[in-house]
């Protein structure tokens, strides 16, 4: 195809219909723009899959246009200039991007072209980022990569094709920042002269298998030393080649409008410093005599240098940001940290504006481990943009939409005008596919607008690459933006537009499903997705590894028992954080601000049954088979959802027997428990031949028909129960 600075882009499609039936479109568009000329490749296979006749001599045109007038930026307007003309119209190329794919999407929809009136939109968060714990290298590893996500997906990170589809479609649901997070990355993606051998030649694994020796990763943001002594080589790569990769790769991110940063943990020096964590070390030094000691003069400079020559390797980074933690421990005070963050980041970024004075480096810092004053006293004069990042709902993305963490910060960073990246870590669900857009909408409008740099969503022992569990794959593997496509297009569309109604929603399912009945499929799919949020709001935990909704697992045990029911903190809606004890023996005064745990469980009873029963009704063996897994993965919810539902009943019977020592009440406890094995011999039946076991990075191996085991054993463990009394007695 011939292409001109403004495309006369010309297909001639032969359908069999007369020729008063052919719809002609002209796209005129500049296609040296490479979102825009992104955009309209969308447009053009929509127009074509409606039938549409795309050529030069057209009875209709579609027109992309900057219009510097337009002040706001990546809005958008489309406009019907006359009856033969629609444009559109933005102040920038990511502008002219999202409004080709909103056309896109309307076409799919079933919008005849004519029909299309006026239509404007802008962004309501500016910078909607997915977090994207990469592990690049056994050696340079994410936070914890001790899971089988990030062990399964570490040659995929060396992938072009892999980036290429997953930045496609983090534009086509409206991010515009990816964030990549790794403890030490510079090892993998830098040469120095003057410290030529911390390069990595190839890219690594280990043949260690976490599950089978846990001891071997006891330092989840360091290489173990067991596991950097078994390696094998995944990719071979030379440095260099390795350059030239991250350079396609952060092309291709700003071709589709994504900014990308880089953020890490500190001090990790891995693949520099020895592996290990400080205790094994002790003594010994790494390479040319780095250490991860925040005195070591090498370490610092190598460091700056790493940083200088990382910033000029990658003209396409956008910038970078850091963690006063996670190995900046005792005798380090918070001064030493920022001292050392400062004679390290700062000045590395500082060398590199010496030796390209016009670059600007973004840069995020973490609140996590340090002082507000420290950060001010080093980083105030910092002369790019400069924003704080926050966990804004812990570890619970999937709790609250009125989270009340993030309060304290506000003030802190009034009096300095920042501004903070609001970190949305999902650490709640990673199997099923999610989907609730009023969840998500309230979540949004929630977030303190005017102190809002952006968010990133993601997970911190996830790795959200190409899915690796499926019994059933396609080939090649789905990538997990692709099989959750739903809950991402939720969350960067969202972030772009909190108000897109409901409708829209369902007509979006009803393209993509369209032997299903889509308002069904939404509310059984809603349903099903309140069930994991309102048990994070009624047993709160703040981190990961000290729970697992999806899988009732904890760090320290494989279940998480029903004694811990019983004793638990509530998240709430309103989203205030309220521990509490059940201290009575009447039932009717376990009260949360109104909210009991038998009201909890009933409203899980409610969500269940309308997963389960929805799913019934939707299922035909003539659906698609991503419908089925989509419906399956619902129904699946719902008996989770029963599962939890009778495990509270349980601990309510239980602490009331615990207190008045009546064994009606254990018996109900114990029946409830019985209940709650046969909701999870659903849960496992669902999902056993569907999904392979897992080795989950923040927790334990899980396995559907494994967990079977702890969950009917603990209906004899409470058999076994005795009251407060009798122990008393016993002690």
């Amino acid at each position: 195809m011939k292409t001109f600075p403004f495309s006369l882009f010309c297909l001639i499609l032969f359908i069999s219909s007369s020729c008063n039936e052919i719809k002609t479109i002209h796209i005129e568009y500049n296609s040296t723009i490479e979102q825009v000329a992104f955009a309209v490749s969308d447009l053009q296979s929509e127009l074509i899959s409606k039938n549409y006749t795309l050529c030069e001599k057209a009875d209709f045109t579609i027109r992309f246009a900057i219009d510097e007038s337009m002040n706001k930026s990546e809005s958008y307007q489309i406009n019907r200039s006359t009856r033969k003309e629609l444009l559109i119209l933005a102040p920038d190329a990511n502008g002219l991007l999202y409004g080709g794919l909103e056309l896109s999407e309307l076409i799919r929809i079933g919008k005849d072209i004519h029909e299309i009136e006026s239509i404007s939109d802008q962004p309501y968060i500016a910078k909607r980022g997915i977090k994207f714990n990469i592990p690049l290298d056994i050696r340079t590893s994410s936070f914890d990569d001790s899971g089988d996500a990030a062990q399964e997906n570490i040659a995929e990170m060396w992938n072009l094709k892999f980036w290429e589809e997953f930045f496609d479609n983090m534009a086509r649901h409206r991010y515009n920042a990816i964030s990549f997070w790794n403890a030490h990355p510079f090892s993998s993606m830098v040469k120095l002269d003057d410290y030529p051998n911390v390069a990595l030649q190839d890219v690594c694994g280990t043949s260690i298998k976490p599950q089978e020796n846990p001891g071997y990763w006891t330092v989840p943001e360091m290489p173990s030393i067991k596991t950097v002594a078994n390696l094998k080589v995944l990719k071979k790569m030379s440095i260099d080649e390795k350059i030239i990769f991250w350079q396609k790769v952060m092309k291709q991110a700003k071709n589709r409008g994504i900014d990308v940063y880089f953020i890490t943990w500190n001090i990790c020096l891995n693949g520099a410093a020895p592996p290990g964590s400080n205790k094994e070390v002790g003594d010994k030094k790494g390479k040319y005599g780095i250490t991860n000691d925040y005195r070591n003069k090498t370490s610092i400079d190598y460091l700056r240098k790493s940083v200088k020559q990382f910033i000029i390797n990658y003209p396409d980074l956008t910038g970078l940001g850091v963690t006063a933690g996670e190995n900046m421990r005792t005798p380090m005070n918070d001064d030493d940290k920022e001292k050392w963050l400062w004679d390290t980041y700062g000045e590395g970024i500082m060398d590199a504006k010496a030796v390209q004075p016009n670059r600007e480096i973004k840069f995020i810092h973490r609140f996590w481990w340090t002082d507000m004053k420290k950060i001010t006293k080093y980083w105030g004069d910092y002369p790019d943009q400069f924003d704080m990042s926050f966990k804004y709902a812990k570890a619970r993305l999937y709790s609250s939409v009125n989270t009340p963490f993030h309060k304290p910060l506000l003030d802190w960073m009034a009096p300095q005008n920042l501004k903070s990246w609001w970190n949305l870590r999902n650490d709640d669900i990673f199997i099923h596919r999610w989907g609730d857009p009023e969840y998500v909408s309230n979540f949004i409008k929630n977030m303190p607008a005017e102190q809002t740099a952006g968010f990133h969503m993601g997970s911190d022992g996830y790795v959200w690459g190409r899915e690796f569990i499926s019994k059933n794959p396609e080939s090649p593997r789905q990538l997990e933006i692709n099989k959750h496509w739903f809950r991402f297009m939720l969350w960067g569309r969202m972030g772009y537009n909190p108000n897109i109604p409901e409708q829209r929603f369902k007509d979006i399912l009803a393209s993509k499903f369209p032997e299903v009945d889509a308002d069904k499929l939404l509310y059984t799919w809603k349903s099903a997705s309140k069930i994991i949020p309102q048990m994070n709001r009624f047993h709160w935990r703040d981190w990961d590894y000290m729970w697992s909704p999806e899988t009732c697992m904890e760090i320290w045990n494989d279940l998480r028992s029903v004694d811990e029911f019983r004793t638990t903190a509530t998240m709430e809606g309103s989203g205030i954080l309220n521990p509490y004890d059940y201290v009575t023996a009447d039932l009717n005064k376990m009260v949360i601000k109104g909210i009991t745990p038998i009201m909890v469980a009933d409203s899980l009873f409610y969500f269940a049954n309308e997963a389960i029963e929805g799913g019934k009704q939707l299922s035909d063996e003539n659906n698609s088979k991503e419908l089925k897994q989509t419906i399956l993965d619902a129904q699946s919810m719902g008996y989770l959802g029963e599962y939890y539902a009778n495990k509270i009943l349980a601990a309510v019977h239980l602490e009331y027997f615990k207190q008045t020592g009546d064994e009606k009440q254990k018996i109900k406890a114990v029946n409830r428990l019985r209940n709650a094995v046969t909701c999870w011999e659903s849960y496992r039946d669902i999902n056993v031949n569907r999904y392979k076991r897992q080795n989950l990075a923040r927790l334990r191996t899980f396995d559907f028909n494994d967990q079977l085991k702890w969950v009917k054993k603990e209906v004899d463990m409470t058999k076994n129960a005795v009251s407060y009394s009798e122990e008393k007695a016993i002690n």
